[in-house]
């Protein structure tokens, strides 16, 4: 599954790699716009690389309570403030999913760019909600890429946070 904020034209960061456009609505109530009725969805968390550098280098203590799988082709270890949080999984993505799911977890929040993309190649997403931003980008990290074949999703549902923000949720169609 996954629960990622996309920019008009499609982008998840900016240029340069910045996330302050995410917060750019104001947000009085501190609405999670259903991220914590989402993560009750979820066993783990599985993100690349660059995801899990971008959240430790976030303030405040560690986000999630749930297991954290980091895909890495580079990392060969985790720094140690990270061994009780966060586990490195290598392998192709059969490989690593079967190793997820031998520990028990099988509800899977997918999260970061190229881990979405890799895993839509794949066709290994069954769900997807995307909360549109109302900013044109103009360029950064894009949500998706050039994949082998057409995957079909079936809007399930559609709300409107903020009134400026439309989160909609698809599942895969099979």
């Amino acid at each position: 599954m996954v629960f990622i904020g996309a920019s008009l034209d499609g982008y998840i960061a900016d240029r340069n790699g910045g996330l302050d456009w995410l917060t750019s609505i104001p947000n009085p109530e501190q609405s999670d716009m259903g991220y914590n009725e989402f993560m009750t969805q979820v066993d783990a968390l599985v993100m690349g690389r660059k995801t899990f550098e971008t959240i430790c280098g976030f303030e405040g203590d560690w986000p999630y309570v749930k297991p954290v799988f980091i895909v890495s082709r580079t990392l060969d270890t985790l720094a140690e403030e990270y061994w009780d949080k966060a586990e490195l999984v290598k392998g192709s993505l059969t490989e690593i999913l079967e190793q997820i799911n031998s520990k028990g977890y099988h509800r899977l929040y997918i999260d970061g760019g190229v881990t979405i993309q890799n895993f839509l190649k794949e066709n290994l997403i069954d769900e997807m909600t995307i909360t549109t931003i109302p900013i044109v980008l103009g360029g950064g990290s894009a949500l998706f890429s050039i994949l082998p074949k057409e995957l079909e999703f079936a809007l399930v549902e559609s709300k409107v946070f903020l009134n400026q923000l439309v989160q909609n949720r698809y599942r895969r169609k099979r």
